[in-house]
């Protein structure tokens, strides 16, 4: 086969810290990839901007201007990792053959990007990134990780163990995730149901080069939270369970408390009847909530919104005169940077 057109997609939330490098290095792995004849020559570099509130949309726009493999896509507004992830993916969808989504904190070790793109010259068109242990991770985020895995398989989910969204996607792929017209998106959970060929690459997950985790524990909960309501229905059937075997306890209880009545053995019972309606109370709230997440998961997806809206596509836009190598110390002025 001809060498493939790659795209390496990487989404940016205020990563003015460690872009430099991670251009920088993406740059480097691609001239490889090229000279070993595993990608064309025409393969790019995507940086997604989401609506970031430091100068990571500058430094993209002037590394777009001095190279030309480097492209940028500026959302209008913070629309989410997931949504800026599927932005570059569609964004990229008309100019190359796969598309490699990574972090910019370049945790995601590099060099299995080389094995990815094997994987899909042997004819895969779906490669997951698979870590091969959780070494850099804290005691709580690698017990929670592992927690989250299990319960979305209890659950009936088809996850890929310790995948997050370092992957690869050939363009028919990414063409049949495009008609995924949910606005909720959890896409671990929704790539594997593509259903195309796939294989997975291991690799060992690296310390993060600088800046700090966009993910902290309460966007880790949410994100889990949406995991498991968007692709399952288990806990609310786990609801009616509950329901089912309280009424039963229940009714055993009631006979229980009419045969100590008939023996004459009642007394007054405060404890117990405030425990138990503190029990139950709290059992109906927890199933309220619950029953309230898929519904308001219902009221966002008749809503129709737009997932994102694209601010600015340096792909699809001619881009003035690049600037030189000597120019490195240059600012891009507010309308160039505006400008449509």
């Amino acid at each position: 086969m001809s060498d493939p057109v790659l795209a390496i997609v990487v989404p940016c939330y205020n990563e003015e810290e460690v872009l430099p490098e991670t251009i920088g290095r993406l740059r480097s792995l691609r001239e490889e990839l090229i000279e070993e004849r595993l990608i064309s020559p025409k393969s790019a570099l995507l940086f997604v901007d989401d609506g970031s509130r430091d100068s990571t949309w500058k430094l993209i726009y002037k590394a777009s201007l001095r190279y030309p493999e480097v492209k940028g896509l500026k959302l209008a507004r913070n629309a989410g990792h997931q949504n800026a992830l599927l932005a570059g993916l569609f964004a990229a969808k008309a100019h190359a053959d796969c598309f490699i989504s990574i972090d910019a904190d370049l945790q995601d070790d590099l060099s299995a990007i080389r094995a990815f793109v094997q994987k899909f010259r042997e004819g895969y068109d779906i490669v997951y990134g698979v870590r091969r242990r959780r070494d850099t991770d804290t005691w709580f985020k690698r017990h929670t990780a592992q927690g989250f895995y299990r319960l979305m398989k209890m659950f009936g989910v088809d996850l890929v163990y310790n995948h997050a969204d370092y992957r690869l996607m050939s363009r028919r792929a990414v063409e049949a995730l495009e008609q995924f017209g949910e606005v909720n998106l959890f896409l671990r959970g929704i790539v594997p149901l593509i259903g195309f060929r796939s294989t997975s690459v291991y690799y060992d997950r690296k310390e993060r080069l600088a800046g700090k985790t966009k993910y902290p524990l309460k966007k880790m909960i949410a994100f889990a939270l949406d995991g498991v309501t968007s692709f399952s229905i288990t806990p609310i059937r786990f609801i009616s369970l509950i329901g089912f075997v309280s009424f039963v306890v229940s009714l055993m209880f009631g006979a229980y408390f009419l045969f100590l009545k008939w023996a004459g053995h009642t007394e007054t019972g405060w404890t117990s009847l405030i425990t138990s309606i503190w029990l139950l109370g709290g059992l109906q709230l927890i199933a309220l909530g619950l029953i309230g997440e898929y519904i308001g998961k219902i009221y966002k997806e008749t809503k129709r919104r737009p997932r994102y809206i694209v601010d600015l596509d340096l792909w699809n836009w001619p881009l003035p005169q690049r600037l030189s190598p000597a120019s490195t110390s240059e600012e891009p002025d507010a309308a160039e940077l505006t400008r449509p």
